[in-house]
């Protein structure tokens, strides 16, 4: 029997329950994970498929998701231009952020000078292999390598591998031919809207797992690191920890009341996707959920769709925090003094370093070993004086860096002009708001709605087009929207 939403009977939002909700269920499972890895550290190591596998399996839908929203979002736009100046508009809010979230890192080192004392050997530190490799890899890395890296030398590689940047190339030449096809790519762009649905229903099955998933990589992180490099080098953790939360609430939370919303209200909004962050080390897996969200709240798809991507290779506040933390306590620890004149080259040096390894694993070392090695005073065998608390400082990148994404799409749409922003503060504030009309992907009645998934999120069942709900449920005819 076919099902069909329509306005008449979409029922209204009921408040779930707080032990219903899935962050609660996240932060329950964390906890779990590191009670077990703390107590059985042994049965904590051996969770570690239970993690790996959710994340791989959230992994397998990201690069999907993103191809298929940067094409739908282009292809539908009347003109091409405003995708160009958004993209445009986005690089250079990222380049702004990121030096801003350097600097704060400078400034902190700086003030507290935690490395000053330790006298490390440079020619005595030992590397493990797993470093060492790291250590060559940055190296070997160019400045310019990432322009270069862009550009795939297959089409299904880049699905393959996971590798966001290139995802991103291929769908924006994908969507603006798309678009210029005009009606004769109507119906393809139909098709890209049903897979679009498709994908976001299958993130909706696997985000149920979400707490095992969680409950797997914390039990596994607290066995195998324990919490002793925690009391080792808790002075470094906790000034990255502080300088991040300052960075989120000075800088963030400044650009947020800009544009009259509320950092707070939009952590609130976002706390599954947090919970998530947590649980695994990593925001890939929340970066669907986000896309999702900040298009409910009043972001353009096309937007949403070039801005949330690009951000999570170009725009890591969080990364580029530790990077000007990490790199200022090698030299001090080694008595390595520098001026601030090198300081600043340091930091002209990172915002490229940095883009070379984004989405590479163990990029965050490669990026500070290749910054180490283009100065050439630091010695790059210091990473190994941090090499065994990164683990710990992994989930603090995450967040800012996802927080930091978060904030620059509803800036970039802010400078484009398409906003709204009351609508993103009454979503924030957690009242119940009409779903946008582009927010359901399915276009006929024969495909499974969204109501679910929006469901899970906190949000109004969505309503179908006018057109869609006039349509009749035996013909099968697409319908295409107005601007294709």
């Amino acid at each position: 029997m076919d099902h069909i939403t329509t306005a008449g009977n979409a029922k209204p939002a009921t408040k779930t329950r707080w032990y219903k909700q899935l962050y609660f269920w996240v932060l329950t499972a964390i906890v779990i994970g590191i009670l077990v890895g703390w107590l059985a550290p042994t049965a904590g190591i051996a969770m570690e498929p239970i993690g790996t596998t959710f994340v791989n399996s959230m992994k397998m839908l990201i690069g999907p998701i993103v191809f298929l929203t940067i094409v739908g979002g282009i292809a539908s736009v009347a003109d091409l231009k405003k995708v160009g100046m958004t993209g445009l508009k986005a690089l250079t809010y990222f380049q702004v952020g990121t030096i801003c979230a350097m600097v704060f890192g400078l400034v902190a080192i700086n003030l507290f000078r935690l490395g000053d004392g330790v006298n490390a050997d440079a020619s005595s530190i030992k590397t493990s292999d797993s470093a060492a490799k790291l250590i060559d890899a940055g190296a070997h890395q160019e400045w310019w390598q990432f322009l270069t890296h862009i550009i795939p030398n297959s089409i299904v590689g880049p699905f393959v591998e996971g590798d966001i940047l290139q995802i991103i190339f291929i769908a924006v030449v994908f969507g603006i031919a798309l678009n210029a096809m005009g009606k004769v790519g109507a119906p393809v762009l139909d098709g890209i809207q049903r897979l679009t649905g498709v994908m976001f229903k299958i993130l909706s099955f696997i985000m149920k797992a979400a707490p095992l998933g969680a409950f797997g990589a914390m039990a596994f992180a607290v066995g195998k690191y324990g919490v002793s490099s925690l009391t080792s080098m808790g002075g470094l953790i906790a000034l990255f920890y502080v300088t991040s939360i300052l960075f989120i609430v000075v800088v963030l939370g400044s650009v947020m009341a800009f544009l009259k919303l509320n950092i707070f209200s939009m952590i609130r909004h976002l706390k599954e996707e947090y919970m998530l962050i947590l649980g695994t080390s990593t925001a890939e897996p929340a970066l669907p959920g986000l896309m999702r969200k900040l298009e409910h709240a009043g972001v353009k798809k096309e937007t949403v769709g070039l801005v949330v991507p690009t951000g999570y290779s170009f725009n890591l506040d969080g990364a580029a925090i530790y990077l000007s933390l990490a790199a200022l306590y090698i030299a001090q620890a080694t008595n390595t003094d520098l001026t601030i004149g090198q300081q600043l080259g340091l930091l002209a040096v990172m915002l490229l370093t940095s883009k070379g390894a984004a989405g590479v694993a163990g990029g965050g070392f490669i990026a500070l070993t290749a910054t180490l090695t283009t100065i050439g005073t630091i010695p790059a065998a210091g990473i190994m004086l941090i090499f065994g608390i990164d683990k710990f400082m992994s989930e603090c990148r995450a967040i800012v860096n996802f927080t930091g994404n978060a904030v620059a799409t509803l800036f970039i749409a802010w400078w484009d002009r398409t906003l709204d922003a009351d609508r993103a503060r009454r979503v924030f504030a957690g009242e119940t708001v009409e779903p946008m009309p582009t927010e359901d992907p399915a276009h006929v009645d024969d495909v499974a709605d969204l109501d679910e998934d929006l469901a899970e999120y906190g949000h109004h069942a969505p309503k179908h087009q006018a057109e869609v709900n006039a349509t009749s449920t035996t013909d099968r005819r697409p319908v295409y929207s107005e601007n294709v």
